[in-house]
Formats: structure tokens, sequence, C-alpha cells
């Protein structure tokens, strides 16, 4: 009698590699905020990082391509008074980017597609609502221009970047500092946790808590949550005796358990029994969970830590399965998680990430190994798009869509250069800004495409009449030598 005792999965021998020295990014001043957030953040044209500013906050956006040593005068994306916390790129536009910072405000850049003269110090809209730091940014997953901020002041508010206005605002659902946010996939349903150790499911469109469940891990340090595709929830977080610790969640198990036949509904007792919960270390770093819903993986990444942990997320008991870990010598400082679009689909790449070390960033990569060099299709099913699928209002009134799926078949190419355009709406319905008023021609009026391209021609043209000129002076310089050598 046969019988099989390892288990069959295709990402079973997923192996890690670091990019060589010539593909690493130099010479980076990385910040050194004491701030359990991953300090990076990247798609497929750019890779932002927060670094060290002196007279308030700044980061760094580089194109992909541009690895090696960074010039130490590069230009940065300053703006903040006070130290920036935490970046986000917008899943619908590759060249808009949220910053959110210790002086309370969030701010939204775009990144033009040609490296800047000088640092880029006004934002194209600021949203200011928060009474504290602002801590934690998240895009929605399928709505256009609405973007999640939370606070030390315990509030979540959800704006709509488009007008700059507040779509919601979530008071009184956490009674202390808040972990981590995230989204389910449709962007419907909230997964937050808390300093109180309370794993909450928030719907914001109703403005309540649909799910909770306290001391999801019993540690008093911090805990992240992350949805799984399946609708179940992935935790990380300290056991009593500060071992770090992962659990799987799902707010239907209990009810399905029981033997109802009733379909299973979102409660408030739900959360009892955990699907799965494994002890790992005793290191003190927390950690930052990053999901890849298309192959169900979730890799683990500590602060502090030189090694990437990933495990796998199926049906069949334990229900989570450990995969592999990548190590390496030095620890890490922030990591960058790539979107699915932004990997080499005919290398078998599967999960891209950006280490973050004291002075650089470091690509490492993900592989499923494969002899074929042929479009694997049971590695890259349709991924989501940048295109959105629902309208800011659509979304506040209460509809719900998936996200707009795109093949990796021929290779993902990003779309061309979109502006993000802020309307505003009547200015006597809206507070005055408590700050100094910007730049009306800065912020209401960016430069058009056509006029962009006709100021690059005239510097290039100005740049050959410098070159024509040093040549013709380095000539003269010549004849003069040779006529002031002759009459000696």
């Amino acid at each position: 009698m046969s019988r099989r005792v390892v288990r069959q999965s295709k990402f079973r021998h997923v192996f890690g590699q670091a990019a060589k020295a010539d593909q690493s990014y130099e010479d980076i001043r990385v910040s050194k905020v004491t701030w359990d957030s991953s300090f990076c953040a990247v798609n497929p044209k750019f890779l932002a990082i927060i670094v060290e500013a002196g007279g308030g906050g700044a980061f760094i956006v580089l194109p992909l391509a541009k690895t090696g040593r960074v010039d130490k005068n590069y230009p940065l994306v300053t703006g903040h008074t006070a130290p920036v916390l935490d970046i986000d790129w917008c899943p619908h536009n590759d060249n808009v980017i949220a910053s959110a910072s210790d002086d309370t405000t969030v701010m939204v850049w775009q990144i033009p597609d040609y490296t800047p003269m000088r640092n880029i110090t006004e934002s194209i809209i600021t949203l200011e609502g928060h009474s504290k730091r602002v801590g934690i940014l998240c895009w929605h997953p399928t709505a256009r221009n609405v973007l999640l901020s939370a606070g030390g002041d315990n509030v979540i508010i959800i704006w709509n970047v488009g007008t700059g206005e507040v779509l919601l605002s979530l008071d009184d659902m956490h009674p202390d500092v808040i972990h981590s946010v995230c989204w389910n996939s449709n962007g419907s349903l909230l997964a937050t946790t808390c300093k109180d150790k309370t794993l909450r499911i928030i719907d914001p469109r109703k403005g309540q808590v649909v799910a909770e469940r306290f001391a999801a891990h019993e540690g008093m340090r911090p805990m992240r949550a992350v949805f799984t595709r399946q609708g179940h929830i992935f935790t990380t977080g300290f056991t009593r005796m500060s071992q770090r610790e992962l659990g799987l969640w799902d707010p239907k198990w209990h009810v399905a358990r029981a033997g109802l036949v009733t379909p299973p509904v979102l409660g408030q007792n739900n959360f009892e029994e955990p699907v799965a919960l494994q002890e790992m270390d005793t290191s003190n770093g927390v950690l930052l969970p990053f999901y890849d819903p298309d192959s169900s993986i979730v890799y683990l990444c500590g602060k502090g830590d030189s090694s990437i942990r990933y495990f796998e997320i199926t049906d069949e008991p334990p229900f989570v399965h450990y995969l592999n870990t990548f190590s390496s010598k030095e620890p890490q400082r922030g990591m960058g998680f790539m979107p699915k679009r932004g990997l080499e689909v005919n290398k078998c790449e599967i999960a891209r990430f950006y280490k973050l070390h004291e002075r650089k960033c470091e690509p490492i990569i993900m592989t499923v190994p494969r002899k074929s060099d042929l479009f694997q299709d049971d590695l890259y099913p349709d991924t989501p798009g940048p295109e959105p699928a629902l309208e800011a209002d659509e979304w506040l009134s209460g509809q719900d869509a998936e996200p707009v799926l795109i093949s990796l078949r021929d290779g993902y190419i990003p779309p061309k250069h979109r502006e993000l355009r802020v309307t505003k709406r009547n200015i006597l319905d809206v507070r005055p800004p408590s700050g100094p008023r910007r730049s009306q021609s800065a912020s209401d009026a960016p430069l058009s495409q056509h006029t962009l391209e006709t100021l690059l021609e005239e510097i290039k043209a100005l740049r050959e009449q410098v070159q024509a000129q040093e040549q013709r002076i380095t000539a003269l310089e010549n004849m003069l030598c040779e006529l002031v050598d002759g009459t000696d």
C-alpha cells in the first residue's frame, strides 16, 4: 500500500535569489524613523524609498532602470514638514503616489516620466483631516481615486483624491492606536488590527464592525492582518511569551463547523477558533505579511531579520504550509513588493522584493524552476490590471466590483502617462485650509504633455548650442597657443 508523504504543489521548489550587484540601488540614505512601515513602495515603472532628510520629510523616486550608485544630489520628493511614515503607489495610475507624515497630512504626488532637475515640492493635493500623525495609507483596489488613511488619532478616513473631499470617517471604532489596515479583494470590507489586541472586520460604508476577535494573538506587540482570496484573514503577531506567531482565521468557518444549513453570515462570534495557528521564533521584529492572491503564497518579512519565509495557503490541513526560507547576511530595514504585472513572466518569476539595507536597495527574485521558456499558464492566471472597475461615487453608493483582470501572456506594457486631475468643488462649501495657500498655477494647472515636450526640445537645443560654443572656444584657444609659440 503506497502512501503519499510529500505534499504535491507547483510552488514547493520556489527559491529566492538576490540580484547582481550592478542591479542594486546604491548610496541611498534609508530613513531611520522608528515606525513599523515597509519604507518602500514599487510598481512596474518606479521605486520609491523613504529617506533621511533635514528640515522635514522626504522620499526618493527612481525609475526601475536607474540601477547602480545614486547621485547624492538626485532630486527628492519633499513638502512634508515632518518625517514621512508611509508611502503607497496608486494601483490605477503608475505615476501617482501618496505619502503620509508625522505632520498630520497626506499628500498626493504626480511623478513625471522624465528625471526632474530639482526637488518636487508641490503636491497635486494635500489632504488635511487627522489631528495626529498619519502612519498608514492604502488605496482602494477597484475604485478610482479612493484612498484610506489611518492616524495616531485612532481615526480612519477614506478620501476621494479626485475632489479632495472626505468620503467616510470612521471615528469611534478603535479605542487605541491602529497597527494595520487592509482592504479585501473588491474593497467592500476592511480588516484592522489595533493596540487593544482586537482584530476587526469593518464595513466602512455602513460604519459598523461586522466581526471581531479579541486577542487573536495574545502578545502585546503589534499585530498585522491581510485578507486572502478565499475571504480568510491571515495574521501575524506575538504570543504571551513574545514568540512570533502566524494565524489563519475564517469568519464563516465557526458557523459552518456548527452544522448550520443556512449560509454562514459574518457575525460577532465567528472568530472563536483559528483555522491555523503556528508559533515561529523568538525574534523581536514585527512580521510584515505580503500576500500574492494569484498563487495564494504569503511572504513574511521581519524588520531587522535577514530572511524571508514564505507559506502556501490551501484548503488542505494544516492550511498554512511552509515552503522555504530565503536567507542573506544583512538585516532588512524595509521591504517593497512588486505587483504581479511588473514581473518577468518569461523567467518564471512569481514575486520580486526590494530589500532595504542601511544605504542601498537590493532586488530579491522568487522563481519557480521550469525547463521551458514558454508562457506558464498555471503560474500566471489573469491578474488585476491598472484600470479601475468603479468610480468613487459608485463605490460610495454601495456598488461593488471585482478588479479588472489582464493577461500577462504577452508581458505587461504600461499605459501612456496619465495626469491625475483634481476637481475642486465650490470653494464656499469647503473649509479653508489652516496652512499657507499653495500656488494656484502649481496645483490646478499642471503642464500639458505638449508644453512639456516643447520645453524638453528647447533644453536639448540649448545644450547642443553650448557644446558647439565650447568646441569653438577650444579651437580658438589652440590657435592662440600656436600663435604665441610662433612669436617666441
